[in-house]
């Protein structure tokens, strides 16, 4: 997929209030009034419920959900706003933050106030330069108490992302880290086998397959190239009988 561009972002005032971002370290933070999470260009709730029609670049039906509800107006802002790819980054990042479990857990904390877990998203926010928007939606997800449903935010915003971009999901597992000339040719093969408008690629590293590779793609990963010598290494074990062997102890 081509590279990422960011542009500048005009706001609407009356739907994106200025996102907080601090000037002091996290101890020293005066937060500013809280948000009030009443986004009207959101309409998180208006949304729930409903089943969105077609089906994804992946294939699967989409249903709404909760998370899926959110995943669709944060996308509906985006497409607005002409940032879906920087939005689409910016959901990369919160997945990696929110991986880390003393991350995770401290915003699913309901001992800690609200108060102090904007603070946090405020530093997030600093640190991994976020845009606005998304900065407002997190602070949407923590002021209703839904920091349960973040992986699967992102999650469902990439099938959102996939289905507006005709973007199919490749996943490639390895033993180990291929090269970006292979990863390009994977996804020059799996465009060419799915008629995608662009491919994106993630990498897993597997030991178990001794060598080789896997590829999996389509509607939640329903269709699958094996090239690895695992697989090669059962077939000959499936077509050899040892059930006449005995072994001399």
């Amino acid at each position: 997929m081509a590279t990422l561009q960011q542009s500048p972002i005009a706001f609407q005032a009356k739907f994106f209030p200025p996102a907080r971002i601090p000037t002091k370290s996290l101890s020293q933070i005066s937060l500013r009034s809280s948000f009030s999470g009443k986004f009207p260009s959101l309409k998180l709730k208006k949304l729930a419920g409903k089943t969105r029609s077609g089906r994804g670049a992946t294939g699967a039906t989409m249903i709404d959900s909760p998370a899926a509800s959110y995943a669709t107006a944060l996308s509906d802002v985006a497409k607005s706003n002409g940032t879906l790819e920087t939005t689409s980054s910016d959901m990369e990042k919160i997945e990696k933050i929110f991986s880390d479990s003393q991350i995770y857990n401290f915003f699913l904390n309901p001992t800690i106030s609200n108060e102090k877990k904007l603070e946090v998203i405020d530093e997030i926010a600093k640190s991994s330069k976020l845009q606005p928007h998304t900065v407002n939606f997190l602070n949407i997800v923590v002021d209703m108490k839904r920091v349960d449903l973040i992986k699967e935010i992102v999650k469902e915003f990439e099938v959102v992302y996939n289905k507006i971009t005709n973007t199919e999901l490749a996943i490639v597992t390895s033993v180990v880290k291929l090269d970006s000339q292979h990863l390009a040719q994977i996804a020059q093969g799996v465009q060419r086998l799915t008629g995608a408008n662009n491919v994106r690629i993630k990498t897993v590293i597997d030991p178990s397959l001794v060598a080789g590779f896997t590829i999996r793609y389509g509607g939640s990963g329903s269709k699958l190239i094996d090239m690895s010598v695992k697989k090669q290494l059962d077939e000959i074990a499936g077509r050899l009988d040892f059930s006449d062997v005995s072994l001399a102890v």
